[in-house]
């Protein structure tokens, strides 16, 4: 559903990505790797049509992300950000309401099927009830899973997870890429936690230096290997006994 081909990007005289080509086949999750300044939100902004690749290629479904109308792409994918707030006194149906922007016939009303959107996606994330909440009420985990509901509210083919988890809980972690997992849609996350990437994802592609250097299944990616090559750090990597996905152990840095 998402192929990348040959993306570059530059800033002054570096390479922030380098001949970057990959693909996200569809109803799959997707972990993009990689250590901080990798690429990884400049890719995922590039999809967006955020950002303009100098050289290469993006398409969804077959269609060059360049040549669509922004509607048109905002009706296919979706990009969660990292940093998304407010400081507008809204409550959380309007916030997932913002998704459904791209389908209004009228910029001043909601329709019938947007409503119905909108409360559909927060079910779907488990927050029944919350729709009359005001936002600065909320948690940081119901935030993130609001931003969530209003992604899923646009009706996308494409999710962009852009660090969902980020200055969450353990529980809010898991619930949210469960969630991510449960709504069936193609994505491509970015993400930190390498044991969270080997337990939700089909497959990973790791970036280093803005270049890929490893994809596929996590049992195949994540190795010692890739581990002290990409991240400068020595592991183990097991099986998780229930699942048997790899489950990663970090040793100590050396004195």
């Amino acid at each position: 559903m998402l192929t990348v081909t040959g993306v570059c990007r530059s800033a002054g005289a570096r390479w922030i990505l380098d001949d970057v080509t990959c693909a996200v086949p569809a109803g799959s999750l997707v972990g993009l790797l990689g250590p901080n300044g990798c690429g990884k939100t400049t890719l995922l902004r590039i999809v967006a049509r955020l950002a303009a690749p100098e050289v290469g290629r993006v398409t969804v479904d077959g269609d060059d992300v360049a040549t669509l109308s922004r509607t048109t792409l905002a009706r296919r994918a979706a990009l969660l950000a990292q940093h998304a707030d407010t400081d507008l006194d809204l409550t959380v149906i309007e916030v997932v309401l913002l998704g459904r922007t791209p389908h209004r016939r009228s910029r001043w009303a909601d329709s019938a099927a947007d409503s119905a959107a909108a409360t559909d996606a927060l079910a779907r994330v488990d927050l029944d009830g919350y729709a009359d909440r005001r936002w600065h009420t909320l948690s940081g985990g119901e935030r993130q899973r609001v931003h969530l509901a209003r992604a899923l509210a646009q009706q996308p083919r494409l999710l962009l997870l852009d660090e969902p988890t980020n200055h969450l809980d353990i529980g809010h972690q898991l619930h949210l890429l469960h969630l991510v997992r449960r709504a069936g849609i193609t994505t491509l996350a970015a993400l930190h936690d390498l044991n969270l990437a080997a337990m939700f994802c089909d497959t990973v592609v790791v970036l280093a230096a803005g270049q890929v250097v490893a994809a596929g299944a996590p049992a195949e990616v994540l190795t010692p290997h890739l581990l002290a090559d990409v991240y400068g750090v020595h592991a183990d990597v097991a099986a998780h006994p229930t699942t048997g996905r790899p489950v990663i152990t970090y040793h100590p840095p050396a004195s």
